[in-house]
C-alpha cells in the first residue's frame, strides 16, 4: 500500500532492448507476455475437456493464475482480456479482474477507477462466500467436516491441509483486504471507515486459513518430517478488540448483496480451523495425516539430498562476497537461485495440489502484507490500531512474504514485489538501522541457524529475489525501476539515473509515472536542477496525483538555476531571468492545485506543507516589496532532500557538492534591504530548516560531532517558536531525531567506540539509551503537519533499538 504507487501511463510501447545485465541465462517458462499467454491457453484448453469438478477448479485456479501473471509483466490489458475471455468465469477469474481493476485503482488514484474497482471487489467478495459456503454444504454430504480429514477430491479441489471451501474464503478476504485500500484511499471518512473494518475481517479469515496450515504442520513435526514449524507459526488466540462486528452492521453496503450480511468468510474458515479442546493436532485427523507422512517424508528425502550441497555452494559464494555496497550489482546476483537462500519456512514440497499452492502462497502474501503494513504505521496511530484489534507482526510478516515468494506465480510475485519496496523505500527513509556487523552477530536462531531479521536487509536474498522476477517478467519495467532503488540506495547515483532514464518506456501508464517520478527525485539528489524541472511537469501529465508537490519541486529546481546565475554576475541575463520567472510561476501555480485529493477525508500532508509555505513568502513579499524569487533564504531543494532523506542516497561528493546551496548568501534579495539578517532574527524555524539539512549531510559524511553541534541548541528552543499558520512546526521534532540518528550513528560505529575494550558494551549501551530518549520525545510530540512521514523513521528507528537491546539484553 506505499503511497507511492498512484500513478498511470499513457500509451505503450514495445518491450525495451535496453536493459541491465542479464541476471540469468536461463530462459523462464515466463520469458515474455507471448510465452505468459501460451501458459494461459494450456490451462484453458485443458479446462474444456471433462474432467472432475476438483480437477476443474484446479484448472480454474492455475488458468486464472497464469492470466493474473501478465500484470506483473506490464501487461494488464492483455491480462484482463485473457480473464474476461472465458464465458464460464469463475470466482478466481473475478478476482483476478478485481486485482487488475484494483492496481489501476491505487496506482492512478482515479475516482471513477476506484468506484469500479470497489464494485468489482464487493462482487467478487459476496461470490466467494456464496462459492465458499457451497463447498462447506458438499463436503458435509460427504462426511467431511471442519476439523477432520479432508481427503484428496472432496469439494474444496483436492486439499488435504485446509478446511473444505479455504480457497473461496482466501478470495473473500484478498477481496475484503483489496476493498478495504480502496476505502481508505477514498476521501470519505466513512468509507475509511468500512475499510478498517473489511480489514479486520480479512484478518481474521487468514489468521483462520493459517491456523489449519500450523495445526498440519504441527502433525508432520510430531512424526519427525519436519523439524521446526516455528517460522509458520501462527496465533491460536482469538484476534485481540473489544468491538463485535454488529457495531459495523450499519456501514454495510446492502445494495445488490455486496457483501455478505451473515456472518461472513472470516467467522466460517475461522471456526472450520478451529482447535478442539486437548491437544493442538485435532484427533479425527491423525489418522489421515499418518498416511500422508509416508508419501511427504519420501518427497523431502529427496530434495534433502541436495541440501547440503547447495549450502556448500552457497557458503563459497558468500565467503567470496565483499561486504561493500559497490561489491553487489543488483543485475548481477552472487547465487543463480533463491532456492539456495530461501530456506525458511516449510518445504514448498509438502504443497502439492494447486488448491493448496494457491491457498498456502496466496495466505502467506495477503496475511504477510497485512502483518507487516500495521507494524509500519506511526507510533500514535498504531496504538489505535491496537485499541480496536489489529496487532502487526514485522518478524511474521516478513517470514510469511519471503514464504510465498518460492512459488513461481502472482501470489509469488506479489510478495516479492512487497518485500523489495520494504527493503528499498522503507529502508531507504530509515537511518536507524542495525550496522551489517551487527545483524552478522545476532541473526542466528535458538538451533543456531541463520535466519531474516526484519529490522536488517538481506542483500543476498534481495538481489536473487530481484534477478528472479527480471528473469521471470523481462518485459516489466516495474522491476527495473526496484533495480533502480538498489542503485540509488547504494549511492551509486549515476547508474540508477541512466537505468530510469531508459526505462520509461512502459505499457503500463502507471508504471511509466512511478519511474518518471523516481527520476525525478533522483535529479534533485543528484543536484541536476536543469534536467528536474522537466521530469516533474512529466509527472504533472502522467497522474493526476499531488500536482501541487510536482510543481512546487519543479519551480525549487528553477530557482536554484536562477541563483546560480545571479551569483556568477548574470543576473540580469535573459536566461537568468527565465528562471526566476518559471521559479515563481511554478511557486504560484502549486497552491491553485492544491487541496484535490484527500486522504481520509484530510487534506494531503505535503500539500498543507505548500500551501503553508507560500502563504510565508507571499507575507514577506508584502513586507519588503521584494519579488517572490528574492525574499526566499533557506533552499527549498536542501530543505526537500532533507524532507525526504534524500542525503541517505547521496554520495559523498554530492553531499559536499549541496553544503554551500544551504548558505544564506545564497538568497538573492537586494543586500542594502537587510532582508536576509531581518528573517534570521525573526523566523528561527528558517534557520533551523538550514541547520537540520547540513546537520544530516554531516551525519551522511560519517562527521557525528559537527552534526550534533548544529542541531544541539535547537533541542532547547521553546516549542511555540515553530507554532503557527506559517511556521515550519516540523523543526523541533526533527531536531531530536538527529540526534537520536547521531547517537545510533556512535553506538554502531567501531570507529568512535573506546579503544578500550571493555568499555565499548558501556559506551554502547549509552549511546544506545541516548537514541532511545529522543526518538521517544519525537513519538510522543505534539501534532505536525508532517509527522506521518517522520513517524515512519521514528518507528523505524524504535523497532531498531528494541531489537538491539533485546539481543544485547539490555532491556
Amino acid at each position: 500500500m506505499s503511497a507511492a504507487l498512484r500513478f498511470w501511463l499513457r500509451g505503450s510501447s514495445a518491450p525495451s532492448n535496453q536493459s541491465s545485465k542479464a541476471p540469468s541465462a536461463t530462459p523462464s517458462p515466463a520469458a515474455s507476455s507471448t510465452s505468459l499467454r501460451d501458459q494461459f491457453n494450456k490451462h484453458r484448453r485443458s479446462s474444456t475437456a471433462s474432467v472432475s469438478a476438483a480437477q476443474q477448479e484446479a484448472n480454474n485456479i492455475e488458468d486464472a493464475m497464469a492470466a493474473v501473471a501478465l500484470i506483473m509483466n506490464d501487461d494488464i490489458d492483455g491480462a484482463e482480456a485473457m480473464l474476461r475471455a472465458r464465458e464460464d468465469a469463475s470466482t478466481f477469474h473475478q478476482l483476478g479482474v478485481g486485482v487488475s481493476t484494483f492496481l489501476r485503482s491505487i496506482l492512478g488514484f482515479e475516482k471513477d477507477i476506484m468506484n469500479e474497482a470497489t464494485t468489482r471487489l464487493g462482487e467478487t467478495e459476496t461470490r466467494a462466500w456464496n462459492d465458499m459456503k457451497k463447498a462447506q454444504k458438499e463436503a458435509e454430504k460427504h462426511g467431511v467436516y471442519g476439523g477432520s480429514v479432508y481427503p484428496q477430491g472432496h469439494a474444496s479441489g483436492g486439499s488435504h491441509i485446509y478446511p473444505p471451501g479455504s480457497e473461496f474464503a482466501l478470495v473473500n478476504a484478498e477481496a475484503q483486504l483489496m476493498g478495504a485500500v480502496v476505502a481508505v484511499m477514498h476521501e470519505s471518512l466513512t468509507e475509511g471507515i468500512k475499510g478498517f473494518y473489511k480489514l479486520r475481517k480479512a484478518y481474521a479469515t487468514l489468521d483462520g486459513i493459517m491456523t489449519a496450515e500450523l495445526l498440519y504442520l504441527q502433525t508432520l513435526e510430531k512424526k519427525g518430517i519436519i523439524t521446526n514449524p516455528s517460522s509458520t507459526k501462527t496465533s491460536l488466540d482469538k484476534m485481540p478488540g473489544a468491538f463485535s462486528d454488529s457495531e459495523f452492521a450499519t456501514l454495510e453496503n446492502t445494495k445488490g448483496g455486496n457483501t455478505p450480511s451473515q456472518n461472513g468468510a472470516a467467522a466460517d474458515s475461522a471456526s472450520a480451523a478451529k482447535e478442539p479442546s486437548g491437544p493442538q493436532t485435532p484427533a479425527s485427523a491423525s489418522a489421515f495425516n499418518e498416511a500422508k507422512t509416508a508419501a511427504d517424508a519420501e518427497i523431502l528425502d529427496e530434495k534433502l539430498g541436495h541440501v547440503q550441497l547447495d549450502a556448500d555452494a552457497a557458503s563459497e559464494q558468500s565467503e567470496l562476497q565483499i561486504a561493500s555496497p559497490e561489491a553487489t550489482t543488483p543485475s548481477t546476483p552472487q547465487f543463480s537461485h533463491l532456492d539456495q537462500l530461501n530456506k525458511f519456512g516449510a518445504d514448498r514440497s509438502l504443497f502439492k495440489s494447486p488448491v493448496d499452492i494457491f491457498v498456502h502462497s496466496g495466505a502467506s502474501m495477503c496475511f504477510g502484507i497485512l502483518l507487516l503494513i500495521i507494524s509500519m504505521v506511526p507510533p500514535a496511530f498504531s496504538r489505535l490500531l491496537s485499541v480496536i484489534g489489529f496487532k502487526g507482526d514485522r518478524d511474521r510478516g516478513i517470514h510469511m512474504l519471503w514464504q510465498s515468494t518460492k512459488y513461481d506465480n502472482v501470489n509469488g510475485a506479489m510478495a516479492g514485489l512487497v518485500l523489495l519496496q520494504y527493503y528499498n523505500l522503507f529502508f531507504g527513509i530509515a537511518d536507524i538501522l542495525p550496522s551489517e556487523l551487527d545483524i552478522q552477530q545476532h541473526s542466528k536462531s535458538a538451533t543456531g541457524e541463520a535466519k531474516f531479521e526484519a529490522v536488517g536487509y538481506p542483500r543476498n536474498e534481495c538481489t536473487a529475489l530481484l534477478a528472479q522476477m527480471r528473469q521471470r517478467y523481462p518485459d516489466s519495467r516495474l522491476w527495473r525501476l526496484e533495480e533502480a532503488r538498489v542503485l540509488a540506495n547504494a549511492r551509486r547515483m549515476e547508474e540508477a539515473l541512466a537505468m530510469l532514464a531508459a526505462n520509461n518506456d512502459s505499457k503500463m501508464r502507471q508504471i511509466a509515472a512511478l519511474n518518471s517520478f523516481e527520476l525525478s527525485m533522483n535529479s534533485i539528489y543528484a543536484l541536476d536542477f536543469k534536467s528536474a524541472p522537466a521530469h516533474f511537469l512529466r509527472c504533472v501529465e502522467l497522474n493526476s496525483w499531488s500536482h501541487a508537490l510536482y510543481y512546487y519541486l519543479a519551480a525549487c529546481a528553477e530557482l536554484e538555476q536562477y541563483r546560480d546565475l545571479f551569483h556568477s554576475g548574470e543576473a540580469t541575463s535573459s536566461a537568468a531571468l527565465k528562471h526566476k520567472k518559471l521559479a515563481e510561476e511554478y511557486f504560484r501555480k502549486a497552491p491553485t492545485v492544491a487541496g484535490k485529493k484527500r486522504f481520509m477525508a484530510k487534506a494531503m500532508p505535503f500539500e498543507v506543507f505548500v500551501l503553508r509555505k507560500l502563504q510565508k513568502w507571499e507575507e514577506r513579499v508584502k513586507a519588503y516589496g521584494l519579488d517572490l524569487a528574492d525574499v526566499i533564504c533557506v533552499s527549498p531543494a536542501m530543505e526537500m532532500i532533507y524532507l525526504w532523506n534524500g542525503s541517505k542516497r547521496m554520495p559523498p561528493h554530492l553531499l559536499e557538492k549541496a553544503r554551500p546551496y544551504l548558505a544564506w548568501e545564497r538568497c538573492t534579495a537586494p543586500a542594502d534591504k537587510d532582508v536576509v539578517a531581518k528573517i534570521k532574527k525573526l523566523e528561527q524555524d528558517e534557520v533551523a530548516i538550514g541547520l537540520l539539512a547540513e546537520s544530516a549531510f554531516l551525519r551522511q559524511l560519517g562527521k557525528g560531532v559537527e552534526a550534533r553541534k548544529l542541531v544541539e541548541p535547537l533541542l532547547g528552543v521553546d516549542k511555540s517558536v515553530f507554532k503557527g499558520p506559517t511556521r515550519d512546526d516540523y523543526c523541533g521534532a526533527a531536531a531530536h531525531y538527529e540526534v537520536a540518528a547521531v547517537a545510533w550513528m556512535e553506538a554502531c560505529s567501531p570507529e568512535v567506540w573506546p579503544s578500550a575494550a571493555e568499555e565499548v558494551e558501556a559506551f554502547r549501551k549509552q549511546k544506545t539509551d541516548e537514541c532511545q530518549l529522543h526518538l521517544d520525545k519525537v513519538s510522543k510530540w505534539d501534532g505536525f503537519v508532517l509527522d506521518a512521514r517522520f513517524g515512519m523513521r521514528v518507528q523505524a528507528g524504535i523497532d531498531s533499538v528494541k531489537w538491539l537491546k533485546g539481543k544485547k539484553g539490555w532491556m
